[in-house]
């Protein structure tokens, strides 16, 4: 039986329709997924006032051309999109939309604060890079340890050292706890705090993208391509859990807390083969001290292992640090060090004329600055500078040069795969 010749152009039709559909969701790729996750460097502490830095080097000159748009404001991403968990205590909270700059600490999670950290630059890489949208999901909390904080379930409870086992019992002071059964029930309670935080705010994004990312297609779904991690200061400078200072091993138990963690991120978000970025720590750059040095080799050993060769990449910050601000920064301690001592005079610091007031004291320390540094070393510092050391001085061009080595280094894995 033959078809009406209008029946069959209504079925010519219908087949064209449903074959267009079909093929926009085939090219239609899936929302690619990166993580961010650490303390405050990954809060990031570097103020947009530092961005005119960057300028100053040529080689930096293309990365703040693209962190800027034609009006001289920061970028704001077309492809890209954000949702940033931290806060403080009770106050945690989320901050969310195309990512452009002040997604970095912030005072309020909701309010754009200023500031950058790795996430800027990271997302403006992968938005020249990708043709597919990005969303980033960033958890940072500042003054957070891998070992009580971050611990992850498979490394199981926190272990005192044979130092705490020691000196703890004793109640010396110096940093021990006045009541050690009530700090080993604090601990218990702390331990895991955030990583759970962390998993917990990752999963409840992915249920729903499309209320972060408007761009999100559930036909095409998502993948998760990355995972950074940038913390360690903490740990670091525990002297209680790490207490084996100048030895070589001294950090082993921070390479193992970390190697737990990756297993553990990639199995409790199922994503088995997700690369992975250590941002090594960097602070003090090339002058950095034998226990920094020390802490940087042990946060690259995991990605040494064999399990993790080609998906786990240590990335070196060290190289990103600025030399001459750090050396104004040195100056500055001095500075402090020269006030403190003063201060902590129970009479006064003697003079020829016998005690200083506190006025005397303070021109001592002003005349005592203006000798040490230069009014272009102080024009250089405002411009370049906007926090502490320990916070990569707060410097825009280091941030920036993290980020975008961060994405690159993601993306030469996901390549690889």
């Amino acid at each position: 039986m033959s078809i009406p010749r209008f029946q069959q152009l209504i079925l010519a039709l219908l087949a064209v329709g449903c074959l267009s559909a079909t093929t926009a969701s085939a090219q239609s790729k899936p929302l690619r997924i990166f993580i961010l996750a650490g303390q405050s460097n990954m809060e990031g502490h570097a103020k947009v006032e530092t961005f005119d830095y960057i300028g100053d080097d040529p080689a930096a000159a293309p990365l703040l051309k693209r962190m800027r748009g034609a009006d001289g404001k920061p970028t704001v991403c077309e492809k890209v999109w954000i949702s940033y968990y931290t806060g403080s205590g009770e106050s945690n909270g989320e901050g969310f939309g195309k990512l452009t700059a002040g997604y970095g600490s912030r005072q309020e999670p909701s309010k754009d604060g200023g500031k950058i950290g790795p996430e800027f630059t990271f997302g403006l890489t992968l938005d020249e890079k990708l043709k597919e949208p990005v969303l980033i999901i960033k958890t940072a909390w500042g003054g957070k340890s891998l070992h009580t904080d971050f611990r992850s379930p498979s490394a199981g409870p926190y272990v005192l050292s044979e130092w705490q086992k020691q000196n703890y019992p004793k109640q010396e002071g110096h940093g021990i706890p006045k009541d050690f059964e009530k700090w080993k029930a604090d601990k218990v309670t702390e331990t895991g705090v955030y990583y759970r935080l962390m998993i917990e705010h990752v999963k409840r994004v992915l249920a729903d993208p499309k209320r972060v990312c408007p761009a999100y297609d559930p036909a095409a779904g998502y993948e998760i391509s990355g995972f950074v991690w940038l913390q360690g200061w903490n740990d670091m400078v525990d002297g209680h859990t790490y207490p084996n200072h100048g030895k070589p091993d001294r950090f082993d138990l921070y390479s193992e807390l970390l190697s737990h963690f990756i297993r553990d991120v990639r199995r409790d978000l199922s994503a088995p083969k997700m690369p992975v970025v250590i941002g090594v720590m960097g602070v003090g750059g090339a002058q950095a001290g034998s226990d920094v040095v020390a802490f940087r080799s042990a946060m690259t050993s995991p990605a040494l292992l064999p399990e993790f060769k080609g998906n786990v990449t240590a990335v070196p910050t060290a190289p990103f640090w600025s030399e001459e601000l750090g050396a104004i920064d040195e100056k500055y301690g001095k500075v402090r060090q020269m006030s403190y001592y003063l201060d902590s005079k129970d009479k006064g610091y003697a003079n020829a004329d016998g005690l200083m007031t506190p006025e005397q004291k303070r021109e001592y320390v002003k005349k005592f600055e203006a000798d040490l540094i230069s009014p272009a070393e102080v024009a250089l510092w405002k411009r370049g500078a906007s926090n502490a050391g320990y916070h990569y001085l707060g410097c825009a061009k280091t941030f920036a040069l993290m980020g975008k080595a961060f994405a690159e280094a993601n993306l030469a894995m996901l390549h690889d795969q």
